[in-house]
């Protein structure tokens, strides 16, 4: 993902945290996040 998806991609999460940190989200945010990486490799080497 280069290019200007990849730095729209980026934007948005970036938007995402400052938006966490206005709500005082951070922590469900970071959990959140482990959570789907976590889901994500767990996945990729099932269907691998």
């Amino acid at each position: 993902m280069n290019g200007f998806r990849g730095f729209l991609y980026w934007l948005g999460k970036l938007l995402g945290d400052i938006n966490a940190v206005g709500k005082g989200r951070v922590g469900r945010r970071i959990g959140r996040r482990a959570a789907g990486k976590l889901t994500g490799r767990g996945l990729g080497k099932l269907f691998k």
